[in-house]
């Protein structure tokens, strides 16, 4: 078989069965080989970005890799802001980049570039393909090596002429590697420090911010917080509900306040998300110490569970919020209305930015749902993340939160929702500027707005017609700008499969 067939049935030996694809001329023969492997799914996608940005919402719902398919080092670079945000959730993903063929490479054609430079930026392991008879075993090893935990993007680069050369039998099955059983020595060390005289807490990160890790750590008589920008936090009345570190240092350094020992679970000690003058970089207390309890590679799950006492600490039940009838539509009101009508099992992907903490508040009660926040802080990943979890996860609604500056990176996703059938309601948060732009300039010390400031951060002149923008990319779209209308809008959304977008145009 074609090195491209070789490399598809691999992947399909080794339960990659999806391919996020932006294809060019060095690919074709990856193109043209689905028709003969009708197992693997091809989606397209209009821009890199989505691809890499729907393979990290993916992974993060399933726990394995989807494939993506770029065109050279230029396609690969428009790909890497969200292969950044991935690899800071360490999302397994198998990243195929063509290259040119190996005799036409030396002669520096226009698209030529230092492919593997650029992988390197986000990948945890890269390798050029060295002939047409490696590829089975070099698609192979690329699973495995996404799959090491705690996960990872893993680029294999393919010059144009092994695809189409006769390349041999595809690779075999790869086991799938787990993470390492938790350290007995350091639960001892944790429930030493968790029972001692000085104040002390754990962070979650990770896996443990899913189910089973949260109802053990419901049952340990201690603070916990959780990373704000682990890859998926599961939430629910029904759930133990760990604090959130807050985005600012303020609120956080208050959050941590007085703490002397903090336990880490998946997660490295927390750092602000930038530096600011007069401000530590990290908001815990400079006398408080870390301690290791598992590391991200590891199953912290497993190593609460052996930290945690035999019931669950009573807690009060946190209760829905009654719909926002008659008001504003402000972040607030938005958050209270889908905090009242969410339904059980939804994905939220959030990329809602300035918007982010009005809503997070209402959403404690509602049923059980995922959330998927920003990880790596790139731009853009919130409507290719919803693209993909919805991929992954067919039978559940996907509700992508969105700002309307950021939902603008990545616009092209819309186009994929339509085309798949993607079940996704977009909420696009249109207050019609990068508010929190404004809080930034602020805190570095730019205390003066001039107006050719704020016109770097004004998002009129024209407006956004989000509407319009949707319809275009045949996704269904409605506007909103009372509490009662988005109210009915979301309604409506919810009651329908298909890709659906709603312009909530609120108040500051």
């Amino acid at each position: 078989m074609t090195g491209a067939e070789c490399l598809l049935r691999t992947l399909l030996n080794n339960g990659v069965d999806l391919c996020l694809m932006n294809p060019g001329t060095s690919e074709m023969q990856f193109v043209s080989a689905l028709d003969g492997v009708p197992a693997m799914r091809g989606v397209l996608c209009l821009f890199e970005g989505v691809c890499s940005g729907a393979a990290d919402g993916y992974a993060r719902m399933l726990s394995q890799p989807a494939a993506t398919l770029l065109h050279l080092g230029p396609g690969l670079a428009n790909g890497l802001a969200n292969f950044h945000n991935a690899r800071k959730a360490h999302s397994p993903v198998v990243n195929i980049v063509g290259e040119h063929s190996t005799l036409h490479l030396p002669y520096d054609a226009p698209l030529t570039a230092d492919t593997a430079a650029f992988a390197r930026t986000v990948s945890g392991w890269v390798r050029v393909l060295e002939s047409a008879a490696g590829m089975g075993a070099a698609a192979a090893e690329a699973v495995a090596a996404a799959l090491q935990p705690p996960g990872q993007v893993a680029t294999l680069i393919v010059p144009a002429d092994f695809s189409w050369s006769e390349a041999g039998a595809a690779g075999s099955a790869i086991e799938w590697p787990a993470p390492r059983a938790p350290d007995s020595a350091r639960v001892r060390e944790a429930a030493e420090i968790l029972r001692g005289r000085e104040p002390a807490g754990l962070m979650l990160g990770g896996r443990a911010l899913l189910a089973r890790g949260l109802a053990a750590a419901g049952r340990i008589p201690a603070p916990v917080f959780a990373n704000r920008y682990a890859p998926r936090i599961e939430r629910g009345a029904d759930l133990f509900a760990p604090v959130r570190l807050p985005y600012f240092p303020e609120p956080a350094q208050q959050a941590l306040a007085g703490l002397k020992h903090l336990v880490l679970v998946e997660t490295p000690p927390p750092v602000s998300f930038f530096g600011y003058p007069g401000q530590r970089s990290c908001p815990a207390p400079e006398d408080c110490r870390f301690h290791v309890l598992a590391t991200e590679s590891e199953d912290g799950t497993a190593a609460l569970e052996m930290l945690a006492g035999p019931a669950p600490i009573a807690r009060p039940r946190i209760a829905r919020p009654a719909l926002p009838t008659g008001a504003p539509l402000t972040a607030t009101t938005v958050g209270i209305a889908i905090g009242a009508l969410l339904p059980e099992g939804v994905i939220l992907s959030d990329e809602m930015v300035s918007s982010g903490e009005p809503v997070w508040a209402h959403l404690a009660g509602a049923p059980r749902h995922d959330h998927l926040p920003v990880t790596g802080g790139s731009i853009g990943q919130g409507l290719p993340v919803a693209l993909g979890a919805a991929l992954a996860c067919p039978d559940r609604k996907v509700i992508a939160l969105e700002a309307d500056g950021s939902g603008m990176y990545t616009l092209q996703a819309l186009w994929s929702m339509a085309r798949e059938r993607a079940d996704v309601v977009a909420v696009i948060f249109a207050n019609r500027r990068y508010r929190i732009l404004d809080v930034e300039m602020r805190r570095t010390g730019a205390t003066e707005i001039g107006p050719r400031a704020n016109d770097m951060m004004d998002l009129r002149r024209p407006d956004l017609e989000w509407v319009k923008l949707a319809q275009g990319l045949g996704v269904a779209a409605s506007r909103a700008t009372t509490a009662d209308e988005f109210i009915a809008r979301f309604r409506d959304a919810l009651s329908e499969r298909g890709p659906r977008l709603i312009e909530a145009v609120i108040e500051e």
